[in-house]
């Protein structure tokens, strides 16, 4: 049965490719004004610079390191109106270098719901996408909850602290293979399997409004700044899933989305294994769709590793990362076009 959306993906979500120029470098054509933009040098070994409109331009954190928010005038400049401008940081604008963004829209700044015991201090929710950003500060209490004003219980909540050196904390609901998956968490910026810690989400998953902390840091460390991204599957737009590998080349693991895959990130959850991320932009045809490692400072891989296709992923690869036989991962998509959109187009592969 054919997936039908009532708005554009790329309103919500753009994958946006550029070359530096050492100077400020302005991008437009993403279709909106950038919410949260994520930024990697293809070409060299740069960190990863993550920037959001709740926290404000010219402040980062990087997905590759446990490092503390830091401000630099000449990184993500400023969010525009088709876009965003950057400075002369190498990380997001060296001279000739090669550079994907992947960018998503927010929305309201109003709407908070279920009473959570901790107020936000800044947030945009896009309750149309299922995405929003939320910064607070934690308590340090047990069972702390705030909200994340989607349209449905997150299936996947990402934070970092922004003034301590701790991994980022990772969530998803098909952790531990969706059984137990709040009990369950996993870090972005290391290559580490899922582990049992309940000190994270206290064992609770996340309501219709809320997303409840523990007591340990990473989430809630008392009196320190955090920012959390949260999602939850749109039909057409998103979809947070698990897939077992068969440890094929040619015939790799097929991966069903319901849309043809704007971007895809991936991680082994049951075995230590790098993340992996593959967009639909950089070389735009199967299947040489090079993919780089959010957990990793490293150039783009050079290898042909995956078709994204009309409504879903397959692999081309067997790679332990991405495609062991017999072994569990969990993904995160985001659409390029859903089987069927608003404009009752169906949708081909590449």
């Amino acid at each position: 049965m054919a997936t039908y959306i009532s708005f554009q993906p790329s309103d919500h979500y753009s994958t946006k490719i550029y070359t530096g120029t050492g100077a400020s470098n302005a991008q437009t054509g993403v279709g909106f004004q950038s919410d949260f933009t994520w930024i990697k040098n293809r070409d060299m070994a740069d960190f990863h610079v993550l920037t959001d409109s709740v926290r404000g331009a010219t402040k980062y954190v990087r997905s590759d390191a446990n490092a503390i928010e830091v401000t630099n005038a000449e990184s993500l400049k400023s969010f525009d109106s088709d876009g965003f401008t950057v400075g002369t940081m190498n990380e997001v604008n060296t001279n000739t270098e090669n550079f994907s963004s992947w960018n998503w829209k927010m929305g309201t700044t109003t709407g908070i719901a279920g009473s959570p015991s901790i107020t936000p201090s800044s947030y945009s929710f896009n309750t149309t996408a299922g995405q929003s950003i939320i910064a607070y500060t934690g308590n340090g209490l047990a069972s702390a909850t705030i909200p994340h004003g989607l349209p449905a219980a997150p299936t996947c909540v990402i934070i970092k602290t922004l003034e301590s050196t701790d991994s980022w904390l990772f969530g998803h609901e098909w952790l531990n293979s969706g059984t137990t998956p709040w009990n369950y968490s996993m870090e972005l910026d290391l290559d580490s399997a899922d582990y049992a810690h309940s000190g994270y989400w206290t064992d609770t998953a996340p309501t219709s409004t809320l997303v409840t902390l523990g007591t340990v840091g990473r989430g809630n460390t008392s009196g320190e700044t955090m920012i959390a991204y949260c999602f939850t599957d749109i039909i057409g737009y998103s979809k947070f899933g698990e897939y077992w590998g068969n440890g094929q080349t040619s015939d790799g693991t097929f991966v069903y989305t319901g849309f043809k895959p704007a971007l895809v990130i991936t991680k082994r959850s049951g075995s230590a294994e790098d993340w992996m991320l593959f967009d639909n932009k950089w070389r735009g045809f199967n299947p040489q769709n090079e993919g780089l490692r959010p957990n990793s400072t490293a150039a783009e891989l050079t290898d042909d590793y995956v078709d994204l296709l009309s409504n879903g992923f397959k692999w081309r690869s067997s790679s332990a990362a991405l495609n062991g036989s017999g072994d569990t991962y969990i993904y995160m998509a985001f659409a390029e076009s859903p089987i069927v959109s608003s404009n009752d187009v169906p949708d081909v592969a590449r």
